[in-house]
């Protein structure tokens, strides 16, 4: 009788240590989940939703805000020095010499295709000046695509006809006067092709 009393007692005892263990498998499962989705939930940081709020740090690292182009067309490029898009490089200072009234060429140079912007800032302002001669405004390296995506090239994309992002180096953005996205160029688009430059002019 009191082995019987001794094993009632017990099963009370029992029961809480089987509901907690199961709490704490589900705790671990339910924290489990929320971070593979907050792990997996891409950047869409699109609150900024006027072009000229932006500012930016150049290769030198000095600010540069957006509202310095407001009534200008710009168009920015996602740049790499190690690219066979790079020689672009020589077609977008010559846009930016011979329309630099028109349109404003913003370089921006991303490492996120092929490793092909693995230097520092310091080293890619090297070689554009010594390669290019590049005197057009270049920021400091960032990234224009996946988990990192800058809120820049966040807001383009979603801004964008047909929400298109970079696809490789040297893709383009044409921003208008108003600060609207109103064209979107793949890296086989040439700076100096008839199609950008007539986007351009109009």
């Amino acid at each position: 009788m009191k082995k019987l009393l001794k094993l009632l007692a017990l099963v009370p005892v029992l029961g809480v240590m089987v509901s907690c263990n199961n709490g704490t498998a589900a705790d671990a499962e339910t924290t489990t989940d929320k971070t593979m989705a907050t792990a997996s939930t891409p950047n869409t940081n699109t609150q900024t939703s006027d072009f000229y709020t932006f500012k930016m740090k150049t290769l030198d690292g000095k600010e540069v805000d957006f509202s310095k182009y407001k009534g200008k067309k710009v168009l920015l490029v996602n740049t790499a020095s190690e690219c066979g898009y790079t020689p672009q490089y020589e077609d977008l200072q010559k846009l930016h010499e011979t329309h630099g009234n028109e349109v404003e060429v913003l370089g921006f140079p991303a490492n996120n295709f092929g490793g092909q912007e693995p230097g520092s800032n310091e080293e890619i302002a090297s070689f554009c000046q010594k390669n290019y001669g590049v005197s057009f405004q270049m920021f400091e390296k960032i990234s224009v695509k996946g988990e990192d995506q800058h809120p820049l090239y966040t807001w383009l994309a979603h801004h964008a006809p047909g929400k298109e992002e970079p696809g490789w180096n040297f893709c383009k953005y044409l921003v208008d006067e108003n600060g609207n996205v109103v064209a979107f160029y793949p890296s086989k688009v040439k700076p100096m092709d008839k199609e950008l430059l007539s986007a351009i002019q109009q």
